[in-house]
């Protein structure tokens, strides 16, 4: 707010003028107006003042205008000013309502720019029908020039046969304002300039501004518009499209395991419905162990898709538990039976690499194919439940001792299955396949592209979803060691001990690492002796630039984080774990659990000499004990 006198002179400021001008009010009261406006508009601005105070009518100034202001640091912006005279004993005062409206400025630029780029053709009209706003396409489709559109009726693109009804169709919708297709069951035409006809939809959104309201019509050329099969196969396709971009948003994509080669294929359904409810999934679960995830939702289209982002997500959280195989069965199991009508095959593994070692349990789902480093293929073999959402049948999960470099092969039956063949010869035919695609090509990802290359000649006509995933058991030898230890405190001493030397015999002799992996150490190890029945196994794994350290006891009870009092003298190791380690956690094992820490590894030193301080000598380790 700028209170001026008749001469020009600023009288009163509010607040809101120092932030927006960025002067203080001083610097202002006394000062002509036209500080606040930019120079290139100074000489006309008296002119303008003069004009309102001898008219003194509250009004906007500069209607039909672009008024800007002018800020303290010589910056211009747009603005809105609203005039009103004000009657005092000492003589006529303006009083200016000044609204900053760069913003509107720059959203009425972004909507006249997407206006531009709409595939339609735009026009916008006031309530009385005039033109106020055409696009580019508009011009192409009425063959009109916009300067020869703005400003005129509406009807001027509207056939002369019916025009008599048009404006009550426009008083109508003035009325009812809210987006909806005009004319609805009616057939709809547009006239161009050169008085050719031609079919149009239109669709009418209400746009409410400053000045009124404005309809915006989209208007669509339909001369060239399919038959009735046409259109429904488009909207088929634009379903697909929705319900295919909702499955791979759902499915994700899963990380990479380092050291653990995967290749995975994922294609929709050609046919039918469009998409289904397959999901595969790859969770690094910490030491060298990952969980490896298939699943197929049974039935097609959104609500399948839907299904399956769901268990995805449930599976993911599960495994990250540390839960074996049987146990996240069940508790999928529970999930899908509160689903209506549904049913889900489901594979569900726990590979330990440096063990070569695979937990499995199989709900339903198809073999689980593994081909050996000499290109034997055969099925792992499980005993396979009834799929999920059955409930009340227990879930029961194998172990399989694997060679190294072995791959494994997991994928859903749109892979294998047709209507008019047996399963289980697909299945062989698979296996035959899957020898020949890895043993003649070189890495996963080319024999994932012949396997499928000769299963689905035609990808682009397949009946249903496909899924594959390939994982490779790594052959690679991992830098690990391992001593078994008592349930008595003189461990703990013990483990350090192991620790220091092993990290000093790899060549890890950064003292950073090495005393924050003993700190951890002892945390794990003191709770293990405490709380758990021997012995404890402490297991540490370098595998690229990761340091694993792993401590497995006897006691299935799996620990949990919690906050010590101030005066306690224990209760706080897992709360150092978690603030130093990179990442750790929990996993049951047959003989009761497993607590485990990672640390990153500093890159490797060019100059293995060793560096010490001027003047000082190398510390010697501090004698353990206990």
């Amino acid at each position: 707010m700028v209170i001026v006198d008749d001469s020009g002179v600023i009288r009163l400021v509010n607040a809101q003028t120092e932030t927006l001008f960025g002067y203080p009010r001083r610097e202002l009261l006394g000062r002509h107006i036209e500080v606040l406006v930019p120079e290139r508009f100074r000489g006309h601005h008296p002119d303008h003042r003069l004009g309102y105070a001898a008219s003194r009518q509250v009004r906007p100034m500069g209607a039909g205008l672009v008024l800007h202001g002018l800020r303290r640091d010589g910056r211009e912006f747009p603005v809105e000013i609203s005039l009103s005279p004000l009657e005092t004993p000492e003589g006529l005062l303006i009083s200016a309502a000044v609204r900053d409206v760069s913003e509107r400025r720059a959203a009425e630029e972004r909507f006249r720019a997407l206006l531009e780029a709409a595939p339609d053709a735009m026009v916008i009209v006031d309530e009385a029908g005039a033109i106020q706003l055409v696009n580019a396409q508009t011009e192409a489709l009425f063959g009109y020039a916009r300067e020869d559109l703005l400003g005129r009726p509406v009807e001027v693109l509207v056939p002369e046969r019916f025009r008599g009804h048009h404006s009550d169709f426009r008083h109508g919708y003035v009325v009812n304002r809210r987006a909806r297709p005009m004319g609805a069951g009616l057939e709809l035409y547009g006239l161009r300039r050169d008085g050719g006809e031609f079919p149009v939809e239109i669709s009418l959104s209400p746009l409410e501004t400053p000045d009124g309201t404005l309809v915006s019509a989209a208007i669509r050329d339909v001369t060239e518009r399919k038959s009735a099969e046409e259109m429904l196969a488009r909207l088929y396709e634009q379903q697909r499209h929705v319900a295919l971009t909702l499955q791979r948003s759902l499915m994700g994509s899963p990380p990479d395991v380092p050291g653990m080669p995967t290749a995975s294929r994922y294609f929709p359904a050609r046919q039918g419905a469009g998409v289904g409810g397959d999901w595969f999934d790859l969770i690094p679960l910490g030491g060298g162990r990952v969980g490896v995830m298939v699943g197929d939702v049974m039935g097609r289209g959104l609500d399948a898709a839907a299904v399956m982002g769901q268990l995805r997500s449930a599976s993911h959280a599960l495994a990250k538990t540390g839960m074996p195989p049987w146990q996240l069965m069940r508790a999928l199991d529970a999930v899908v039976s509160e689903l209506p009508d549904q049913f889900v095959t489901c594979c569900y593994l726990v590979v330990d690499a440096d063990a070569a070692e695979i937990t499995m349990c199989s709900a339903g789902h198809l073999p689980v194919l593994l081909v050996t480093p000499g290109g034997e293929v055969t099925r792992l073999p499980v005993e396979v439940s009834v799929p999920l959402g059955v409930g009340e049948v227990p879930h029961h999960e194998t172990r399989h001792t694997v060679e190294p470099g072995s791959v494994l092969a997991l994928y859903t039956d749109g892979l294998v299955e047709t209507p008019d063949s047996d399963i289980e010869g697909q299945v062989d035919g698979l296996a035959a396949a899957l020898e020949k695609a890895v043993t003649t090509t070189d890495g996963l990802e080319a024999a994932a592209d012949r396997l499928l290359a000769e299963l689905l000649p035609d990808a682009d006509d397949n009946p249903d979803d496909v899924t594959l995933l390939l994982v490779r058991i790594p052959d690679t030898p991992v830098t690990s060691q391992s001593m078994l230890l008592a349930a008595d405190p003189s461990s703990v001493g013990a483990g350090r001990r192991f620790l220091r030397s092993t990290l000093t015999q790899w060549g890890r002799d950064d003292e950073q690492l090495r005393d924050t992996a003993c700190l951890l150490t002892s945390e794990l190890l003191s709770n293990a002796v405490n709380h758990s029945r021997g012995p404890v196994r402490l297991r540490l794994r370098q595998a690229g630039r990761e340091l694993s350290v792993e401590v497995c006891d006897g006691s299935p009870v799996l620990p949990q984080a919690r906050f010590a009092e101030p005066d306690a003298e224990s209760g706080r190791g897992l709360l150092l774990v978690d603030s130093l380690a990179a990442s750790w956690g929990t996993l049951p094992t047959a003989e009761g659990k497993a607590v485990w820490f990672s640390l990153p590894l500093p890159a490797p030193r060019t100059d293995r000499s060793p560096q010490h301080a001027p003047g000082r000598t190398p510390a010697q380790p501090p004698t353990e004990s206990g």
